[in-house]
């Protein structure tokens, strides 16, 4: 399986299916868009730097 390839990121696909938004009670899965990690319940954005996810609620963009 090839990393999802999106841009000049790469995430492995095994890795974004266990990733979760440590922000919601859920712990709803994630998707990738570009360098960032969105949670689709609380639409929180996850930078990717240097191909690792920063899934950390203060590092995170809060959508709309």
């Amino acid at each position: 399986m090839q990393p999802t390839r999106i841009g000049a990121v790469s995430i492995d696909p095994k890795l974004l299916e266990i990733l979760a938004c440590p922000a919601c009670d859920t712990r709803p899965p994630v998707r990738q868009e570009d360098d960032r990690l969105i949670c689709d319940q609380c639409k929180r954005r996850y930078p990717i730097r240097d191909g690792i996810p920063v899934m950390l609620v203060d590092e995170a963009e809060q959508g709309n």
